[in-house]
């Protein structure tokens, strides 16, 4: 249900331009709609930062997130977290992100995440990390992250991201 709902959400954006997707905190690329990216605000000392973010694949084909890269970190991950035996593990999304066409995916869900690496300062909420996301077919497309406090659950919208 919560996936029908933001389908119709991010359906509603798509359509009244561009001035409403930059207030709503969205961004477009070829056919993919991204809404929402952010990070979590990470506690004093973290060398790492989780980016989440939602993909609309609105074209007739299927494409894939393949790479994150941002000035504000040494490097960006794609990851999945995965709980074996109850010891969680990190595996390197190393295809990328699938984007089925006419879907909408989460960098979130199932233990998805993008992982900043060694950000080049202390981010706090409220703060901003420009990004490009780098897609298979609708290529690089600039993006902000924005910082939002820390939560069990992450932004509205998000589903529980395998949490």
């Amino acid at each position: 249900m919560q996936k029908i709902i933001a389908t119709l959400f991010l359906a509603s954006l798509a359509t009244f331009g561009s001035v409403q997707l930059s207030s709503a905190h969205g961004f477009k690329g070829g056919e993919i709609f991204i809404d929402h990216p952010m990070i979590q605000e990470a506690p004093p000392g973290a060398r790492v930062l989780g980016g989440y973010v939602t993909l609309q694949n609105n074209g007739a084909e299927d494409d894939r997130l393949i790479a994150i890269e941002s000035p504000a970190a040494e490097k960006v991950d794609l990851h999945q977290s995965v709980v074996t035996d109850g010891i969680a593990r990190m595996t390197p999304l190393s295809e990328g992100l699938p984007l089925p066409a006419g879907q909408i995916v989460w960098l979130g869900d199932n233990g998805t995440h993008a992982m900043f690496v060694q950000p080049d300062r202390r981010y706090a909420v409220g703060d901003e990390l420009p990004a490009t996301l780098i897609f298979e077919k609708a290529g690089r497309v600039e993006v902000t992250f924005k910082v939002e406090e820390r939560s069990t659950e992450l932004a509205p919208g998000h589903g529980d991201h395998g949490q």
